[in-house]
């Protein structure tokens, strides 16, 4: 597929260098392990100048309701000309009619609106090196007998099947367990990223189990730089800031297709899988 000149290629383990280099040129610390992570669960494409990576999308399928459009990104020297466009064509293509989520920078939000996607909530990026914090009781490293129960919890979060990716940080990661009665009723992922680590997806009935899964998370990283993304509407944020993670900016929750009305939330859900927003 062709744009003046240029091509839309499938995105391939090749790319993920130059990819690392357009992701670093719109400031976001995504390493290639990072981008790795996403190309494993996710179809994609480059857009090339030539043999030159100049865009990127991928497109994360979970189940057969929905999925999220990650890492959208266009060369600064190469904006103005369409590719962007052509990526979310791309992108919603893949996605074969399911509920599409994003997260929206402030420059992308006039395209996704023209796109049909609606604003649905406030993400907010908290970074810092954690003080001391008090771990919860009941919190505990997950085993692999607890991976079915964690895919459950998030499917009635988050309402995607994300089974694969939650297999995947089980593996590549460390899940943090609330038990209530022996039964997990919330958890944490806690995993390297970007410049230090990044805590989340964080899964909880009530805002204080989620801080004290996050408590767990920051017991167990002393010294470590680390990143939280919380909806504005958790009630997380002045906590995070007090446990000394600063917020820094953050973007836009959007959807295109589905409900796009507020979820009647007996859960607390923080969102930390890298996306193209929160860089």
């Amino acid at each position: 597929m062709q744009t003046d000149e240029i091509t839309l290629v499938g995105f391939a383990p090749e790319h993920l260098d130059s990819a690392v280099a357009l992701s670093s040129q719109a400031g976001w610390p995504h390493r290639r392990e990072d981008w790795a992570m996403m190309l494993a669960l996710s179809t994609g494409i480059v857009a090339l100048d030539g043999e030159r990576v100049v865009g990127t999308t991928l497109v994360t399928r979970y189940g057969d309701a929905a999925a999220t459009i990650n890492m959208v990104i266009v060369d600064a020297a190469m904006r103005g000309r369409g590719i962007g466009r052509k990526l979310m064509d791309f992108a919603l293509q893949q996605s074969e009619g399911r509920e599409c989520r994003l997260m929206a920078t402030r420059e992308g939000l006039p395209l996704y609106e023209k796109l049909g996607f609606r604003a649905t909530g406030q993400i907010v990026q908290h970074q810092g090196m954690p003080g001391e914090a008090l771990a919860g009781k009941d919190v505990e490293w997950a085993t692999a007998d607890d991976v079915a129960a964690l895919v459950e919890l998030d499917h009635s979060a988050c309402g995607m099947d994300r089974r694969g990716l939650i297999r995947l940080l089980f593996e590549q990661a460390r899940l943090a367990v609330l038990r209530q009665g022996g039964k997990p009723v919330g958890f944490a992922a806690l995993r390297t990223f970007g410049r230090g680590k990044v805590a989340g997806p964080v899964v909880a009935e009530t805002t204080d189990d989620a801080r004290s899964l996050l408590s767990f998370l920051f017991e167990a990283s002393p010294g470590a730089f680390l990143r939280v993304d919380t909806s504005e509407s958790s009630g997380l944020s002045p906590w995070l800031a007090a446990q000394g993670l600063a917020s820094v900016g953050g973007g836009v929750a959007m959807r295109r297709g589905g409900s796009t009305a507020a979820r009647p939330a007996p859960r607390v859900q923080t969102f930390a899988l890298a996306s193209q927003a929160l860089g």
